[in-house]
C-alpha cells in the first residue's frame, strides 16, 4: 500500500476464543478486552470476533445478522452477528459472534466440558473460528467492512494465517500472538482435509508438528508476524526447555518475533474505584488496605488479626502454576502463624489435595474450587502477598493485578515474572525499586526461602509500607504496549 495509508484509521480485526466478561477462563480473556480498547484509544478500527458461546450470546444486548456461512462438507451453517462490548463509560469496540448452535451451544466451558475433558470436535469448533476469521479478512469477505491487519490469539485462532495463505485473492496481513506455547491444538492428520485445507499444508513447512497438524504451528508458521506477550518468554520459547517442540521455528522466525509485555485494564483494577472490595484506597491512603484485610479474614471464616501474614494464589490449579510446591510448603503455614487463601480450578488430584490440606489446616488455609471474580478483587485488596511459584509463565496478570494494590508478589523467576516484578536486595530498597521476592530454582527448597524471606520482611512495618508504594507507583496500563502493537500493525500492513 502507498505510504498515504498511515494518514488512514487503521483496520484490524482482533479473533478471541475468550474475553471479559462474556467468557473468561485466564489472562487472554482479560486481554482480549482490554488490549482492543487501548488500541481503539490509538485511533485503530479495531473489531472483535468470537464464538457464540451461551454466555456469549446471552450476555449481548443488542445482536443483528450480517451474513450467514456454508462451507459444507467441512462445516456447520453458521450466522455472523454483530453487536458491541463496552470498554469505557460511553465508547463500546464491535465484536462479530460466531453463531453456530452445533459447535458452540453445550454445557462446560470453551474448550472442555464439565468433567474437564476437551471436546471431540475441538478442530471442527475452532477450525470454524479461524476459516470465518480468513474469510473476513480478504476479498472474499461478504462484509464492506474489511481489515488491513488479522490479530490472531493462541492455538484456536492459529489455521488463519494458513486459510490466508492459501487464498489467492487480496488479504489482510496476520500476526500471531502466543499467550502460552504449551497449548498447540494439535490433532490427527486426517483433520486437515475435514478442515478444508489443501494436502500439502500438511508438511514440515506448515502444520505438521510430529506426525499431527497443529493450529499453533500453522499460526507460527504463516503469520507475518508473531508476538509473545513479555520480553523474557520471547527468548525463552527459543530454547529447548519451553520451545515444546516448535523452538527450531521460533528461532527461524526471530526477525518476525516479538516479545512485548501485556498490560492490564487499570479502570478494572484499581483499588481507588474497585466497587467489590470493602473500602477504597490510594497510595495515599494505604492504611485502608487493612480494612480489606479484616473483610477478607471474616468472610472466609479464618481468624480476623492485622499481625497475621496472609498469602494468597489465584490461577488455574496445575502443574505448570507450581501447585505441586505449594502444597509441599503449605503446612509450614501453621508454624508460621500465617494463613494461605487459594482460589482456582484445574487439576482434579491437585484441587483434591488443596481440600485436603485446608480440612487439616483449617485455622490456616481457605481453598475456594472455581472462578469468582468479585473474591479474586477481595483477595488482591485484602492479602499480603502472592504467591506465584510458576515453572514458567508467558506473562501473567496476578502479578500486575497485585502491586497495583499494594500486595506484594512472590514469584519465580521466568517469563513476564521476573520482567514486573523487581526483587527486594539491599540494592533496591535503596533505589526504591524493590516490589516483591523472586527465587530461581523450581525446587520446595527455594520456594520456601523466599517465603521465609517475605515473613522477615513483614516483621519490618516500615520497610513493608515503602515496598508496596514501590509496587503501587508502577504503571502497568496498556499504553505502552498498545502502541508497540499499533507499530507492528502499521509495519506488516503497509510495507
Amino acid at each position: 500500500m502507498k505510504p498515504s495509508s498511515l494518514r488512514k484509521k487503521l483496520r484490524a480485526l482482533f479473533i478471541t476464543p475468550e474475553i471479559f466478561p462474556l467468557c473468561k477462563t485466564g489472562g487472554l480473556g482479560d486481554v482480549s478486552a482490554a488490549l482492543p480498547a487501548a488500541l481503539r484509544d490509538l485511533n485503530i478500527d479495531i473489531r472483535i470476533l468470537l464464538p457464540g458461546y451461551p454466555s456469549v450470546l446471552s450476555g449481548l444486548k443488542v445482536k443483528r445478522k450480517l451474513a450467514e456461512f456454508n462451507f459444507s462438507p467441512h462445516f456447520p451453517v453458521a450466522t455472523l452477528i454483530a453487536s458491541r462490548l463496552q470498554v469505557h463509560v460511553n465508547d463500546y469496540v464491535p465484536i462479530y459472534v460466531i453463531d453456530c448452535p452445533e459447535l458452540y451451544k453445550r454445557e462446560g466451558g470453551p474448550y472442555s466440558n464439565a468433567a474437564g475433558e476437551d471436546w471431540p470436535d475441538n478442530a471442527q469448533r475452532f477450525g470454524l473460528l479461524s476459516r470465518i476469521g480468513a474469510l473476513l479478512a480478504s476479498d472474499a469477505s461478504p462484509l464492506a467492512w474489511i481489515p488491513e491487519v488479522v490479530h490472531c490469539n493462541d492455538w484456536q485462532s492459529g489455521l488463519t494465517p494458513a486459510y490466508l495463505h492459501f487464498h489467492d485473492g487480496k488479504k489482510a496481513a496476520s500476526l500471531m500472538t502466543l499467550h502460552n506455547l504449551a497449548f498447540q491444538g494439535c490433532f490427527p492428520p486426517g483433520e486437515v482435509g475435514r478442515l478444508g485445507l489443501p494436502s500439502e499444508s500438511l508438511s514440515m513447512h506448515g502444520l505438521e508438528y510430529y506426525g499431527n497438524m497443529s493450529f499453533l504451528k500453522a499460526g507460527i508458521f504463516y503469520a507475518n508476524h508473531i508476538t509473545t506477550v513479555s520480553p523474557s518468554y520471547a527468548e525463552e520459547i527459543q530454547q529447548e526447555t519451553l520451545g515444546f517442540g516448535l523452538q527450531g521455528l521460533l528461532t527461524e522466525r526471530r526477525n518476525h518475533l516479538s516479545g512485548i509485555l501485556n498490560g492490564i485494564d487499570t479502570t478494572i483494577w484499581n483499588p481507588q474505584t474497585d466497587p467489590y472490595i470493602c473500602k477504597n484506597y490510594s497510595i495515599r491512603t494505604l492504611a485502608a488496605k487493612s480494612v480489606n484485610k479484616l473483610a477478607l479474614q471474616q468472610s472466609l471464616g479464618l481468624e480476623v488479626n492485622i499481625t497475621i501474614p496472609l498469602f494468597a494464589a489465584i490461577s488455574r490449579i496445575s502443574h505448570q502454576k507450581g501447585y505441586d510446591l505449594l502444597l509441599q510448603i503449605a503446612p509450614m503455614l501453621e508454624k508460621w502463624s500465617a494463613q494461605l487463601v487459594v482460589l482456582g480450578s484445574g487439576n482434579t488430584a491437585l484441587e483434591n489435595q488443596l481440600i485436603a490440606l485446608q480440612q487439616a489446616f483449617p485455622k490456616n488455609i481457605v481453598v475456594r474450587i472455581g472462578y469468582d471474580e468479585p473474591l479474586s478483587h477481595q483477595i488482591e485488596a485484602g492479602a499480603d502477598c502472592f504467591l506465584m511459584p510458576s515453572r514458567f509463565e508467558p506473562c501473567g496478570l496476578n502479578q500486575m493485578y497485585s502491586q497495583r494494590y499494594g500486595t506484594l508478589p512472590l514469584v519465580h523467576a521466568t517469563g513476564g515474572l521476573q520482567d514486573t516484578v523487581v526483587d527486594t536486595t539491599p540494592r533496591t530498597i535503596a533505589n526504591e525499586t524493590a516490589s516483591g521476592f523472586i527465587f530461581d530454582a523450581v525446587t520446595p527448597q527455594s520456594f520456601l526461602a523466599a517465603i521465609e524471606r517475605a515473613l522477615a520482611t513483614y516483621g519490618n512495618r516500615r520497610l513493608w509500607r515503602s515496598l508496596q508504594r514501590n509496587a503501587m507507583r508502577k504503571d502497568f496500563s496498556w499504553k505502552t504496549s498498545a502502541l508497540a502493537y499499533r507499530s507492528i500493525y502499521q509495519k506488516i500492513a503497509f510495507n
